[in-house]
Protein backbone atom coordinates (compact mmCIF):
# COMPACT_ATOMS: atom_id res chain seq x y z
CA UNK A 1 0.00 0.00 0.00
CA UNK A 2 1.53 3.33 -1.11
CA UNK A 3 1.63 6.31 1.21
CA UNK A 4 0.03 9.51 -0.20
CA UNK A 5 2.53 12.20 -1.15
CA UNK A 6 0.88 14.68 1.22
CA UNK A 7 1.44 12.29 4.15
CA UNK A 8 5.15 11.99 3.28
CA UNK A 9 5.56 15.78 3.11
CA UNK A 10 3.68 16.18 6.39
CA UNK A 11 5.84 13.55 8.09
CA UNK A 12 9.00 15.22 6.79
CA UNK A 13 7.92 18.64 8.07
CA UNK A 14 6.80 17.37 11.46
CA UNK A 15 9.96 15.29 12.03
CA UNK A 16 12.26 18.16 11.05
CA UNK A 17 11.19 20.24 14.06
CA UNK A 18 12.36 18.01 16.95
CA UNK A 19 15.37 16.86 14.90
CA UNK A 20 16.35 20.50 14.45
CA UNK A 21 16.65 21.09 18.18
CA UNK A 22 18.98 18.09 18.44
CA UNK A 23 21.27 19.61 15.81
CA UNK A 24 21.97 22.54 18.13
CA UNK A 25 24.01 20.19 20.33
CA UNK A 26 26.36 19.11 17.52
CA UNK A 27 29.80 20.47 16.67
CA UNK A 28 30.23 22.01 13.17
CA UNK A 29 31.84 18.95 11.50
CA UNK A 30 29.31 16.56 13.04
CA UNK A 31 26.45 18.90 12.19
CA UNK A 32 27.58 19.08 8.57
CA UNK A 33 27.95 15.31 8.23
CA UNK A 34 24.69 14.51 10.04
CA UNK A 35 22.67 17.02 7.97
CA UNK A 36 24.15 15.52 4.79
CA UNK A 37 23.50 11.94 5.87
CA UNK A 38 19.93 12.73 6.88
CA UNK A 39 19.28 14.61 3.64
CA UNK A 40 20.71 11.81 1.51
CA UNK A 41 18.61 9.28 3.42
CA UNK A 42 15.44 11.28 2.75
CA UNK A 43 16.41 11.68 -0.92
CA UNK A 44 17.08 7.99 -1.50
CA UNK A 45 14.04 6.89 0.50
CA UNK A 46 11.64 9.14 -1.42
CA UNK A 47 13.26 9.17 -4.87
CA UNK A 48 14.93 5.76 -5.15
CA UNK A 49 16.81 5.54 -8.47
CA UNK A 50 15.66 9.06 -9.39
CA UNK A 51 18.05 10.42 -6.74
CA UNK A 52 20.71 10.12 -9.44
CA UNK A 53 19.25 13.16 -11.21
CA UNK A 54 20.13 15.46 -8.33
CA UNK A 55 23.58 13.86 -7.95
CA UNK A 56 24.40 14.37 -11.65
CA UNK A 57 23.31 18.01 -11.35
CA UNK A 58 25.53 18.59 -8.31
CA UNK A 59 28.60 16.93 -9.85
CA UNK A 60 28.10 18.84 -13.10
CA UNK A 61 27.96 22.12 -11.19
CA UNK A 62 31.11 21.28 -9.24
CA UNK A 63 32.96 20.56 -12.51
CA UNK A 64 31.82 23.90 -13.97
CA UNK A 65 32.90 25.86 -10.89
CA UNK A 66 36.31 24.17 -10.79
CA UNK A 67 36.83 24.62 -14.53
CA UNK A 68 35.81 28.26 -14.92
CA UNK A 69 34.66 30.26 -11.90
CA UNK A 70 34.52 33.44 -14.05
CA UNK A 71 31.79 32.03 -16.27
CA UNK A 72 30.27 29.74 -13.63
CA UNK A 73 27.07 31.78 -13.01
CA UNK A 74 25.97 31.74 -16.66
CA UNK A 75 27.18 28.18 -17.26
CA UNK A 76 25.54 26.81 -14.11
CA UNK A 77 22.27 28.56 -14.93
CA UNK A 78 22.38 27.00 -18.40
CA UNK A 79 23.40 23.58 -17.07
CA UNK A 80 20.79 23.34 -14.32
CA UNK A 81 17.96 24.72 -16.45
CA UNK A 82 18.80 22.48 -19.40
CA UNK A 83 18.93 19.53 -17.03
CA UNK A 84 15.48 20.53 -15.77
CA UNK A 85 14.27 20.19 -19.37
CA UNK A 86 15.80 16.72 -19.67
CA UNK A 87 14.45 15.81 -16.23
CA UNK A 88 10.90 16.71 -17.27
CA UNK A 89 11.11 14.97 -20.65
CA UNK A 90 13.06 11.94 -19.40
CA UNK A 91 10.19 9.55 -20.18
CA UNK A 92 10.50 10.59 -23.85
CA UNK A 93 13.94 8.95 -23.82
CA UNK A 94 12.51 5.68 -22.55
CA UNK A 95 13.59 6.30 -18.96
CA UNK A 96 11.24 6.11 -15.95
CA UNK A 97 9.39 9.31 -15.04
CA UNK A 98 10.72 10.88 -11.82
CA UNK A 99 8.55 11.04 -8.73
CA UNK A 100 7.05 14.25 -7.37
CA UNK A 101 9.63 14.14 -4.56
CA UNK A 102 12.49 14.03 -7.07
CA UNK A 103 10.91 17.01 -8.83
CA UNK A 104 10.68 19.00 -5.58
CA UNK A 105 14.32 18.26 -4.71
CA UNK A 106 15.46 19.16 -8.23
CA UNK A 107 13.68 22.53 -8.06
CA UNK A 108 15.27 23.59 -4.77
CA UNK A 109 18.65 22.22 -5.88
CA UNK A 110 18.56 24.31 -9.05
CA UNK A 111 18.18 27.50 -7.00
CA UNK A 112 20.99 26.49 -4.65
CA UNK A 113 23.52 25.62 -7.35
CA UNK A 114 22.95 28.77 -9.40
CA UNK A 115 23.35 30.83 -6.23
CA UNK A 116 26.48 28.89 -5.28
CA UNK A 117 28.11 29.65 -8.64
CA UNK A 118 27.45 33.36 -8.13
CA UNK A 119 28.83 33.24 -4.60
CA UNK A 120 32.03 31.51 -5.74
CA UNK A 121 32.57 34.07 -8.52
CA UNK A 122 32.05 36.91 -6.03
CA UNK A 123 34.59 35.29 -3.70
CA UNK A 124 37.28 35.15 -6.40
CA UNK A 125 36.55 38.67 -7.66
CA UNK A 126 36.75 40.15 -4.17
CA UNK A 127 39.87 38.14 -3.39
CA UNK A 128 41.63 39.59 -6.43
CA UNK A 129 40.54 43.09 -5.46
CA UNK A 130 41.88 42.60 -1.93
CA UNK A 131 45.26 41.56 -3.33
CA UNK A 132 45.43 44.53 -5.70
CA UNK A 133 44.22 47.14 -3.19
CA UNK A 134 45.85 45.65 -0.05
CA UNK A 135 42.61 46.12 1.85
CA UNK A 136 39.85 43.83 3.08
CA UNK A 137 36.76 43.59 0.93
CA UNK A 138 33.66 45.39 2.24
CA UNK A 139 31.37 42.75 0.70
CA UNK A 140 28.63 41.60 3.10
CA UNK A 141 28.05 37.89 3.54
CA UNK A 142 30.81 36.77 1.18
CA UNK A 143 32.60 33.42 1.26
CA UNK A 144 35.91 33.10 3.08
CA UNK A 145 37.09 30.19 0.92
CA UNK A 146 36.03 28.21 -2.12
CA UNK A 147 33.84 25.25 -1.16
CA UNK A 148 35.11 21.71 -1.66
CA UNK A 149 33.09 18.99 -3.36
CA UNK A 150 32.16 17.71 0.11
CA UNK A 151 30.93 21.19 1.07
CA UNK A 152 28.86 21.41 -2.11
CA UNK A 153 27.32 17.98 -1.52
CA UNK A 154 26.60 18.87 2.12
CA UNK A 155 24.91 22.12 1.14
CA UNK A 156 22.95 20.52 -1.70
CA UNK A 157 21.61 17.64 0.39
CA UNK A 158 21.19 19.40 3.74
CA UNK A 159 17.96 17.95 5.10
CA UNK A 160 16.50 21.38 5.90
CA UNK A 161 14.28 22.65 3.10
CA UNK A 162 15.31 19.72 0.92
CA UNK A 163 11.86 19.21 -0.61
CA UNK A 164 9.90 22.24 0.53
CA UNK A 165 12.29 25.18 0.77
CA UNK A 166 12.89 27.87 1.86
CA UNK A 167 15.89 28.50 -0.35
CA UNK A 168 19.06 29.65 1.43
CA UNK A 169 22.50 30.66 0.20
CA UNK A 170 25.69 28.66 0.77
CA UNK A 171 27.00 31.41 3.06
CA UNK A 172 23.87 31.08 5.20
CA UNK A 173 24.57 27.35 5.45
CA UNK A 174 28.20 28.01 6.48
CA UNK A 175 27.09 30.54 9.08
CA UNK A 176 24.77 27.90 10.52
CA UNK A 177 27.57 25.36 10.79
CA UNK A 178 29.85 27.86 12.52
CA UNK A 179 27.38 29.34 14.99
CA UNK A 180 29.43 29.99 18.17
CA UNK A 181 26.68 29.12 20.68
CA UNK A 182 23.60 27.66 18.96
CA UNK A 183 21.97 26.62 22.23
CA UNK A 184 21.76 30.25 23.33
CA UNK A 185 19.89 31.32 20.18
CA UNK A 186 16.10 31.68 20.28
CA UNK A 187 14.28 28.49 19.41
CA UNK A 188 11.05 27.45 21.09
CA UNK A 189 9.37 30.86 21.16
CA UNK A 190 9.81 31.80 17.46
CA UNK A 191 9.13 28.19 16.46
CA UNK A 192 5.78 28.08 18.29
CA UNK A 193 5.00 31.57 17.01
CA UNK A 194 5.42 30.33 13.43
CA UNK A 195 3.37 27.19 14.09
CA UNK A 196 0.44 28.71 15.97
CA UNK A 197 -1.75 29.26 12.90
CA UNK A 198 -0.73 26.11 11.00
CA UNK A 199 -3.65 24.04 12.42
CA UNK A 200 -6.04 26.82 11.35
CA UNK A 201 -4.57 26.90 7.83
CA UNK A 202 -4.72 23.11 7.64
CA UNK A 203 -8.33 22.94 8.82
CA UNK A 204 -9.45 25.67 6.41
CA UNK A 205 -7.63 23.91 3.57
CA UNK A 206 -9.40 20.62 4.23
CA UNK A 207 -12.82 22.19 4.79
CA UNK A 208 -12.92 24.52 1.79
CA UNK A 209 -11.23 22.00 -0.51
CA UNK A 210 -13.97 19.48 0.28
CA UNK A 211 -16.63 22.06 -0.61
CA UNK A 212 -14.95 23.35 -3.75
CA UNK A 213 -12.94 20.52 -5.35
CA UNK A 214 -10.77 21.60 -8.27
CA UNK A 215 -11.86 18.75 -10.55
CA UNK A 216 -15.42 20.05 -10.57
CA UNK A 217 -14.23 22.92 -12.79
CA UNK A 218 -13.43 20.38 -15.51
CA UNK A 219 -16.98 18.97 -15.63
CA UNK A 220 -19.83 19.97 -17.98
CA UNK A 221 -22.06 20.42 -14.94
CA UNK A 222 -19.86 23.29 -13.77
CA UNK A 223 -20.64 25.26 -16.93
CA UNK A 224 -24.38 24.96 -16.23
CA UNK A 225 -24.02 27.26 -13.22
CA UNK A 226 -24.46 31.01 -13.57
CA UNK A 227 -21.62 33.46 -14.09
CA UNK A 228 -21.41 34.53 -10.44
CA UNK A 229 -20.97 30.94 -9.23
CA UNK A 230 -18.26 30.29 -11.81
CA UNK A 231 -16.53 33.57 -10.91
CA UNK A 232 -16.69 32.89 -7.18
CA UNK A 233 -15.25 29.41 -7.66
CA UNK A 234 -11.81 30.82 -8.49
CA UNK A 235 -11.90 32.77 -5.22
CA UNK A 236 -12.44 29.54 -3.31
CA UNK A 237 -9.77 27.67 -5.29
CA UNK A 238 -7.15 30.34 -4.61
CA UNK A 239 -8.13 30.36 -0.94
CA UNK A 240 -7.51 26.60 -0.78
CA UNK A 241 -4.22 27.09 -2.62
CA UNK A 242 -3.09 29.76 -0.14
CA UNK A 243 -4.06 27.77 2.94
CA UNK A 244 -2.14 24.74 1.70
CA UNK A 245 1.06 26.69 1.16
CA UNK A 246 0.65 28.82 4.28
CA UNK A 247 0.57 25.61 6.34
CA UNK A 248 3.44 23.96 4.46
CA UNK A 249 5.79 26.94 4.41
CA UNK A 250 5.14 27.96 8.02
CA UNK A 251 5.87 24.34 8.99
CA UNK A 252 9.05 24.33 6.91
CA UNK A 253 10.21 27.58 8.50
CA UNK A 254 9.62 26.08 11.95
CA UNK A 255 12.05 23.28 11.06
CA UNK A 256 14.71 25.86 10.18
CA UNK A 257 14.03 27.81 13.37
CA UNK A 258 14.37 24.73 15.57
CA UNK A 259 17.80 24.02 14.03
CA UNK A 260 18.83 27.67 14.17
CA UNK A 261 19.53 27.95 10.44
CA UNK A 262 19.04 31.52 9.23
CA UNK A 263 19.26 33.05 12.70
CA UNK A 264 21.02 36.43 12.64
CA UNK A 265 21.06 39.51 14.88
CA UNK A 266 18.32 41.98 14.02
CA UNK A 267 21.00 44.60 13.36
CA UNK A 268 22.15 42.51 10.34
CA UNK A 269 18.94 43.63 8.55
CA UNK A 270 18.57 40.25 6.87
CA UNK A 271 16.44 39.70 3.79
CA UNK A 272 14.55 36.48 2.93
CA UNK A 273 16.83 34.26 0.86
CA UNK A 274 19.79 36.63 0.88
CA UNK A 275 20.64 36.95 4.56
CA UNK A 276 22.42 39.94 6.19
CA UNK A 277 22.56 43.20 4.25
CA UNK A 278 24.90 45.09 6.58
CA UNK A 279 28.09 44.10 8.36
CA UNK A 280 27.64 43.13 11.98
CA UNK A 281 29.85 41.92 14.80
CA UNK A 282 28.26 39.06 16.77
CA UNK A 283 29.06 39.33 20.47
CA UNK A 284 28.07 36.20 22.46
CA UNK A 285 28.54 38.03 25.77
CA UNK A 286 26.20 40.91 24.89
CA UNK A 287 22.42 40.89 24.92
CA UNK A 288 21.34 40.49 21.32
CA UNK A 289 17.99 40.34 19.55
CA UNK A 290 17.75 37.79 16.75
CA UNK A 291 15.37 37.07 13.90
CA UNK A 292 14.84 34.44 11.22
CA UNK A 293 14.08 36.81 8.35
CA UNK A 294 16.66 35.03 6.18
CA UNK A 295 14.50 31.91 5.91
CA UNK A 296 11.09 33.58 5.92
CA UNK A 297 9.28 32.28 2.86
CA UNK A 298 5.77 33.61 3.38
CA UNK A 299 4.17 36.70 4.87
CA UNK A 300 0.59 35.50 5.16
CA UNK A 301 -0.96 38.79 6.25
CA UNK A 302 0.67 40.94 3.57
CA UNK A 303 0.05 38.32 0.88
CA UNK A 304 -3.66 38.74 1.56
CA UNK A 305 -3.83 42.44 2.37
CA UNK A 306 -1.13 44.25 0.40
CA UNK A 307 -2.67 46.50 -2.24
CA UNK A 308 -0.64 45.93 -5.40
CA UNK A 309 -0.06 42.93 -7.67
CA UNK A 310 3.68 43.65 -7.71
CA UNK A 311 3.78 43.72 -3.90
CA UNK A 312 1.84 40.47 -3.66
CA UNK A 313 4.77 38.69 -5.34
CA UNK A 314 7.18 40.02 -2.71
CA UNK A 315 5.35 38.34 0.15
CA UNK A 316 4.79 34.98 -1.54
CA UNK A 317 7.61 32.40 -1.79
CA UNK A 318 9.88 35.20 -0.61
CA UNK A 319 13.22 33.39 -0.80
CA UNK A 320 12.57 32.38 -4.41
CA UNK A 321 11.54 35.96 -5.19
CA UNK A 322 14.93 37.11 -3.83
CA UNK A 323 16.65 34.55 -6.09
CA UNK A 324 14.73 35.75 -9.15
CA UNK A 325 15.39 39.39 -8.31
CA UNK A 326 19.15 38.88 -7.92
CA UNK A 327 19.99 36.28 -10.57
CA UNK A 328 17.32 36.63 -13.29
CA UNK A 329 15.79 40.12 -13.31
CA UNK A 330 19.12 42.04 -13.58
CA UNK A 331 20.16 39.92 -16.58
CA UNK A 332 16.89 40.24 -18.49
CA UNK A 333 17.40 41.16 -22.18
CA UNK A 334 15.07 44.17 -21.81
CA UNK A 335 15.24 47.56 -20.12
CA UNK A 336 11.55 48.39 -19.60
CA UNK A 337 10.25 47.30 -16.18
CA UNK A 338 7.18 45.52 -17.54
CA UNK A 339 9.23 43.56 -20.09
CA UNK A 340 11.87 42.64 -17.51
CA UNK A 341 9.10 41.52 -15.17
CA UNK A 342 7.66 39.45 -18.02
CA UNK A 343 11.04 37.82 -18.66
CA UNK A 344 11.42 37.03 -14.96
CA UNK A 345 7.93 35.53 -14.83
CA UNK A 346 8.72 33.41 -17.90
CA UNK A 347 11.83 32.02 -16.18
CA UNK A 348 9.80 31.43 -13.03
CA UNK A 349 7.18 29.54 -15.05
CA UNK A 350 9.90 27.40 -16.66
CA UNK A 351 11.41 26.65 -13.26
CA UNK A 352 8.02 25.46 -12.03
CA UNK A 353 7.47 23.17 -14.99
CA UNK A 354 6.44 22.79 -18.62
CA UNK A 355 2.66 22.83 -18.10
CA UNK A 356 1.07 25.56 -20.27
CA UNK A 357 -1.03 26.72 -17.32
CA UNK A 358 2.09 28.04 -15.58
CA UNK A 359 2.94 30.24 -18.55
CA UNK A 360 -0.62 31.47 -19.04
CA UNK A 361 -0.69 32.47 -15.37
CA UNK A 362 2.78 33.94 -14.90
CA UNK A 363 2.70 35.89 -18.15
CA UNK A 364 -0.57 37.53 -17.11
CA UNK A 365 1.26 39.19 -14.20
CA UNK A 366 3.09 41.80 -16.36
CA UNK A 367 -0.25 42.77 -17.91
CA UNK A 368 -1.72 43.31 -14.45
CA UNK A 369 1.34 45.29 -13.35
CA UNK A 370 1.05 47.51 -16.43
CA UNK A 371 -2.64 48.04 -15.69
CA UNK A 372 -2.13 49.05 -12.07
CA UNK A 373 0.80 51.31 -12.96
CA UNK A 374 -1.26 53.03 -15.63
CA UNK A 375 -4.15 53.70 -13.26
CA UNK A 376 -1.91 54.85 -10.43
CA UNK A 377 -0.33 57.51 -12.63
CA UNK A 378 -3.51 58.58 -14.41
CA UNK A 379 -6.05 58.36 -11.56
CA UNK A 380 -4.62 57.88 -8.08
CA UNK A 381 -2.08 60.68 -8.40
CA UNK A 382 -4.94 63.18 -9.03
CA UNK A 383 -6.97 62.18 -5.95
CA UNK A 384 -6.96 63.58 -2.46
CA UNK A 385 -6.28 61.47 0.68
CA UNK A 386 -9.87 60.19 0.88
CA UNK A 387 -10.01 59.40 -2.81
CA UNK A 388 -6.69 57.60 -2.67
CA UNK A 389 -7.92 55.47 0.22
CA UNK A 390 -11.02 54.48 -1.77
CA UNK A 391 -8.84 53.84 -4.83
CA UNK A 392 -6.59 51.54 -2.76
CA UNK A 393 -9.55 49.47 -1.56
CA UNK A 394 -10.73 48.97 -5.14
CA UNK A 395 -7.12 48.25 -6.16
CA UNK A 396 -6.81 45.62 -3.40
CA UNK A 397 -10.07 43.95 -4.48
CA UNK A 398 -8.92 43.76 -8.10
CA UNK A 399 -5.47 42.53 -7.01
CA UNK A 400 -7.02 39.59 -5.17
CA UNK A 401 -9.30 38.77 -8.11
CA UNK A 402 -6.28 38.91 -10.44
CA UNK A 403 -4.46 36.35 -8.31
CA UNK A 404 -7.62 34.21 -8.07
CA UNK A 405 -7.80 34.30 -11.86
CA UNK A 406 -4.12 33.48 -12.42
CA UNK A 407 -4.19 30.70 -9.83
CA UNK A 408 -6.60 28.74 -12.00
CA UNK A 409 -3.94 28.31 -14.68
CA UNK A 410 -1.42 27.32 -12.06
CA UNK A 411 -3.60 24.51 -10.66
CA UNK A 412 -5.44 23.38 -13.80
CA UNK A 413 -2.08 23.04 -15.63
CA UNK A 414 -3.47 22.23 -19.09
CA UNK A 415 -3.96 25.04 -21.57
CA UNK A 416 -7.36 23.64 -22.60
CA UNK A 417 -8.65 23.50 -19.02
CA UNK A 418 -7.32 26.97 -18.18
CA UNK A 419 -8.73 28.61 -21.30
CA UNK A 420 -12.04 26.77 -20.86
CA UNK A 421 -12.38 28.20 -17.35
CA UNK A 422 -11.29 31.71 -18.35
CA UNK A 423 -13.75 31.53 -21.26
CA UNK A 424 -16.54 30.60 -18.83
CA UNK A 425 -15.98 33.94 -17.03
CA UNK A 426 -15.36 35.82 -20.31
CA UNK A 427 -11.63 36.41 -19.65
CA UNK A 428 -12.82 39.05 -17.23
CA UNK A 429 -9.49 39.92 -15.60
CA UNK A 430 -7.73 40.19 -18.96
CA UNK A 431 -10.51 42.53 -20.08
CA UNK A 432 -10.32 44.60 -16.87
CA UNK A 433 -6.54 44.90 -17.17
CA UNK A 434 -6.70 46.02 -20.82
CA UNK A 435 -9.46 48.51 -20.03
CA UNK A 436 -7.34 49.95 -17.20
CA UNK A 437 -4.34 50.34 -19.51
CA UNK A 438 -6.44 52.06 -22.21
CA UNK A 439 -8.24 54.28 -19.70
CA UNK A 440 -4.95 55.19 -18.09
CA UNK A 441 -3.44 56.23 -21.41
CA UNK A 442 -6.50 58.29 -22.33
CA UNK A 443 -6.60 60.06 -18.97
CA UNK A 444 -2.86 60.57 -18.96
CA UNK A 445 -3.11 62.08 -22.42
CA UNK A 446 -5.79 64.47 -21.18
CA UNK A 447 -3.57 65.44 -18.28
CA UNK A 448 -0.73 66.31 -20.68
CA UNK A 449 -3.08 68.50 -22.76
CA UNK A 450 -4.10 70.45 -19.65
CA UNK A 451 -0.45 71.09 -18.82
CA UNK A 452 0.16 72.39 -22.32
CA UNK A 453 -2.93 74.62 -22.21
CA UNK A 454 -2.05 76.34 -18.91
CA UNK A 455 0.91 78.40 -20.23
CA UNK A 456 -1.20 79.46 -23.23
CA UNK A 457 -3.92 80.85 -20.92
CA UNK A 458 -1.39 82.99 -19.06
CA UNK A 459 -0.24 84.74 -22.22
CA UNK A 460 -3.73 85.93 -23.21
Amino acid sequence: MSIPDEAVYLGYLVASIPVGFLFRYLSPPVKQGAALLLGLSVTVATCNIHALHSLVTVIGTWIIIKSSWRHAPALCLSWTFLYLLFFRLVDSFGLPKPSSFANAIQLILTLKLVSLANEVKSFHVEKKQEVSSFSKSPVIGGLSQEPSVYDILSYSYCYLGLMTGPFFRFQTYVDWLKQPSPLSLPGWTPCLQRLKLVPVYGALFLAVNSLFPLNYVRTDEFLDHNFFFRFFYMVAVFFVFRMRFYAAWCGAEAGFISAGLGCYPEKALSKPGGGPTVNYSPDPSAEENYDFRTIQNIDCYNTDFCVKVRHGMRYWNMTVQWWLHHYIYPNAPFRAYTLRAGWTMFISAYWHGLHPGYYLSFLTIPLCIAAESSMEVAVRSRLGPGGQKAFDWVHWFLKMRAYDYMCMGFVLLKASDTIAYWTSIYFIMHVVALCCIIAGKVLKGGKREQKVEKPAQKTD
